[in-house]
């Protein structure tokens, strides 16, 4: 059985969904969800789901992104995970940090990578004039939302769309995707998702 931790910065819609699936046959099951911000909401869905939780607020280290990591890696270590899911995890992570955990780290990212890495990627589609968008889990490595896809699931561009209207739609693909990827990776099951 895997042992999955989850980053999280705000409400979690992601990790909830899967914590939700690492149940019966899963390959795996959720051990630790850690944040960077001690209040932020998902750490108490996460407590009343049973799950254990650890937060190292970021704000401590202003300037200083290794030590914040540093901090961050006690409880991470102390849970023994076999995969990490960052979900919604708003903190860049050192390539240090990125190695550590090589192979292992899994993101996902609201938009079709590779087009529309980083922020605003929802304006940035309907800004191009895109027929579709959608989100990607991917690998994580140093380079900023650049690893290996393991899977896509894709959405309509609809008319009138605002970027919030469809972040709304792309998240509802995210939360099918996320699970369906973990099951895979934890699986040991090659190739990607396509939905």
């Amino acid at each position: 059985m895997k042992r999955v931790a989850i980053l999280i910065s705000g409400g979690g819609s992601n990790m909830i969904r899967l914590v939700e699936s690492m149940t019966g046959d899963h390959p795996a099951r959720p051990v630790l969800i850690a944040s960077n911000d001690p209040f932020a909401a998902g750490l108490a869905k996460a407590e009343a789901m049973g799950v254990p939780t650890a937060a190292v607020d970021h704000r401590g280290f202003r300037g200083d992104r290794a030590a914040f990591e540093a901090a961050l890696l006690g409880p991470l270590l102390d849970a023994r995970p076999d995969i990490l899911c960052l979900a919604g995890f708003m903190r860049i992570l050192t390539p240090g940090f990125v190695e550590r955990f090589q192979g292992q780290m899994l993101n996902i990212h609201p938009s079709l990578l590779p087009k529309y890495p980083g922020l605003h990627t929802h304006a940035r589609a309907l800004e191009a004039g895109d027929a579709e968008a959608g989100c990607t889990v991917h690998l994580v490595t140093p380079v900023l939302d650049d690893g290996p896809v393991l899977g896509q699931a894709r959405v309509p561009v609809l008319a009138g769309d605002t970027p919030d209207a469809l972040a709304a739609r792309v998240l509802t693909a995210e939360h099918r995707l996320y699970p369906a990827v973990l099951r895979r990776f934890a699986a040991g099951q090659a190739g990607r998702i396509d939905l």
